[in-house]
């Protein structure tokens, strides 16, 4: 086993899923209907600057948002 730092290794951890959910709701009340597009902007921003970490981050946010506006449009289809 080796120890010591690795500087190209990423240490930054994944967000909890309430971190996630929580993310998801703000932006779906900041931006509406273009929250998960402005997830995925902040994905593909931190994955041209090398955090991985955090682009994961915001793409699971992305795809959260995505999954409650089909959630949402199936709801209303059913009414």
């Amino acid at each position: 086993m080796t120890t010591g730092w690795h500087p190209e290794e990423d240490t930054t951890p994944s967000p909890a899923p309430r971190d996630v959910e929580f993310m998801a709701a703000v932006l779906e009340g900041r931006h509406g209907w273009l929250a998960a597009d402005v997830a995925e902007f902040f994905s593909t921003y931190h994955s041209q600057h090398g955090d991985t970490g955090r682009s994961w981050a915001w793409a699971g946010v992305a795809e959260l948002v995505r999954q409650r506006s089909v959630q949402r449009i199936e709801q209303a289809e059913a009414l």
